[in-house]
Order: structure tokens, then C-alpha cells, then sequence
């Protein structure tokens, strides 16, 4: 058995009240990576083109407030 399979076989055992708590966690865990993610992606330069297409359509009138 994988690590991954004996993950998903305790998941599967916990109480409604343990998955509920679990779930928040690793929504709040999840999220944090991604935070994460995004700052080493921004740090690097790996979405300079993204941003300066958007500043481009935006000074070119292609965009409109959310």
C-alpha cells in the first residue's frame, strides 16, 4: 500500500466532525501553497508577460471595471 492509499483509507474513516475539520485545514493548507507558489512565480519574473499584456489592453481602453 502507498502512502497515498493509507492517506485516503484514513480520510475515509474519519467522523463527520474530524472530515469537517480536516476539510477547513486543508483548504487553509492548500491555499497557503498556492500563496506560496504565486510569490515564487511573481519573484521570478514567470508572469511579467501576463501583467503587461493587462496593462496594455487596459491603457489600450480594452478593459472595464469589475
Amino acid at each position: 500500500m502507498t502512502k497515498l492509499e493509507k492517506i485516503e483509507q484514513d480520510i475515509q474513516r474519519l467522523s463527520p466532525q474530524d472530515l469537517d475539520t480536516f476539510r477547513k485545514w486543508f483548504h487553509a493548507y492548500d491555499a497557503q501553497r498556492w500563496d506560496e507558489q504565486l510569490e515564487r512565480d511573481v519573484s521570478a519574473g514567470r508572469l511579467e508577460r501576463l501583467r503587461q499584456e493587462a496593462l496594455t489592453e487596459h491603457q489600450d481602453q480594452r478593459s472595464r471595471e469589475l
